[in-house]
Parts: structure tokens; sequence; C-alpha cells
């Protein structure tokens, strides 16, 4: 006899469904029909309780998927900030051995935007365990990063304007990376002052990025754009529950794309 079997034994002999002698036909009918009824109900515990020793199992093996997945990218996260450190300070010491002065100022140039890279990285990952973040501050920070990569580097104009706001990591992390985006944007067809603006409206909040160039061509439709950057930013937009809007900036030139949100919107930990 297996254990599940022993077990429902036990049970059912505990039960003491015992029949007595003069048993009256319709009452042992009756009894007969309870210990089969509660015969079954045991087997469905048992079944139950099975099922969710199983499920139990099967959690515990998604947790240490989980961690083993985190420490993974923990790991990746490392080992790249050490090759964007390796790389920069190769550049430097081959600046500093460079002959030539234009070269050496080059490669001087070079390993400062590697060592701004390592920076940007590690501010867009600074929040993955923190639950809230003051958004205004941290974009003020990731713009100075930014900075140093930009074409113009720090000659070029970069500012953050508007007011404070906490916000959940859940929404600001994909906003840095949609200003980040989106300031690089700029840089390709701008060379004037870029400015990122958080405002709070009714119903919600907006933050927007805007500059003085040329602005977008006609008939131009940033959700129709081939570029994986622009399709990155309107994933990300889906995935916060916002709104993007895009145009000519308030004075009427450049461009200007703006997220609306809310901070109340749920997002899975799956970022659907």
């Amino acid at each position: 006899m297996n254990g599940e079997a022993t077990r429902l034994q036990k049970k059912l002999d505990a039960a003491a469904f015992q029949r007595p002698p003069d048993c009256p036909r319709e009452f042992c009918v009756g009894l007969e029909t309870g210990r089969e009824e509660l015969e079954r109900l045991y087997r469905v515990e048992d079944a139950l309780r099975n099922a969710l020793a199983r499920e139990e199992a099967l959690l515990g093996q998604k947790d240490e998927l989980i961690r083993h997945q985190d420490l993974m990218r923990r790991e990746a996260d490392h080992r790249l900030m050490n090759g964007l450190q390796m790389v920069s300070s190769l550049l430097s010491l081959q600046s500093r051995e460079a002959q030539d002065v234009k070269t050496a100022e080059q490669l001087r140039i070079a390993a400062n935007r590697v060592a701004t890279i390592g920076s940007v990285h590690k501010r867009l990952h600074a929040l993955d365990h923190v639950g809230t973040v003051e958004l205004k501050q941290y974009l003020e920070k990731l713009c100075q990063d930014l900075a140093g990569v930009l074409p113009g580097g720090e000659q070029r104009l970069l500012a953050v304007e508007g007011v404070a706001l906490e916000v959940p990591t859940a929404i600001g992390i994909p906003l840095g990376y949609i200003v980040s985006e989106l300031v690089m944007n700029c840089t390709k067809y701008a060379d004037s002052k870029i400015m990122v603006r958080l405002e709070t409206k009714p119903g919600g909040h907006e933050l927007s990025v805007s500059d003085d160039g040329p602005g977008y061509p006609e008939g131009f439709d940033p959700k129709q754009s081939k570029g994986l950057g622009m399709k990155i930013v309107f994933s990300l937009v889906h995935q916060i529950g916002g709104q993007a809007h895009y145009g000519p900036n308030c004075s009427g030139r450049g461009t200007c794309f703006t997220v609306r949100f809310a901070l109340d919107h749920h997002i899975a930990p799956d970022g659907n």
C-alpha cells in the first residue's frame, strides 16, 4: 500500500464507520454513502496537497532563476563598467604618448567620452533596487553625464527645468532612458540649446525634450521611424502607460517631444 492509500485508510478508520448488527437498510445505505463521500473528499484533499507541494517547488525554482538572472545581470554590468574603464585608461595613456598634438587631443576626447558613457550607464542603473526617486534631480545628474558625450561637449547647453517630483523607480528609469534617447536624437539635427522640462498638469505630469533646430521634416511621423532609438522611446512610453506628443516647440520652431504620464499606472513585473 502506498503512502497516499495508507494515509487515506487511517483517516477512514479514524472516522469509525461501523455498521451495527441490526442496522436498518436505509440507515446502512446512508452510512455507506457517507463513507464513500468522505473517502472521495480525503482523496481530493491529498490531491490538493500534492498539487500545492508541486506549486511551491516550482515557485522555489522560479525564485532561484530570478536570483540567478539578477546575479548574471550584475556580473555583466560589472564587466561592462570594468571594460569601459580599461578602454578609457588605454586611450588616455595613448594620448599622453602620442607625438602629434592633434592626435593626442582626439585620443583624450575619446577617453573622456568612453568614461562618460560608463557614467551614464551607471546612472541609469543606479535605481534598480530603490523604491522612488526625485525625478528632476535624477534627470539633472543624468544630463550632466550626457553632456560629456554630446557633440560639442560642455559647450553645448543642455538644461533641465521644472518642478520637483517624486516618482516610483518603475516610472523613473524608463523616463531616464527616454530622455537619453531624445537628447541624443536632438544632437543629430540641432546645434542649439536642448531643454528638458518637467511639469505637473491637471490629470498628470509632462516630461518634454525640445530644441531650436530645423524641426521635423514635413510629413515626418516619429511613430513610423525605422530608427531603433524612436522604437525604444515609444516602447517605453507604452510601458509606463504614457502618451507621446510631438511637434514644434513653444516658440513654433525646432522640435518638442512630450511624454504625458500618471503616477498611479500599474506596471507589471515584466514591464507590460
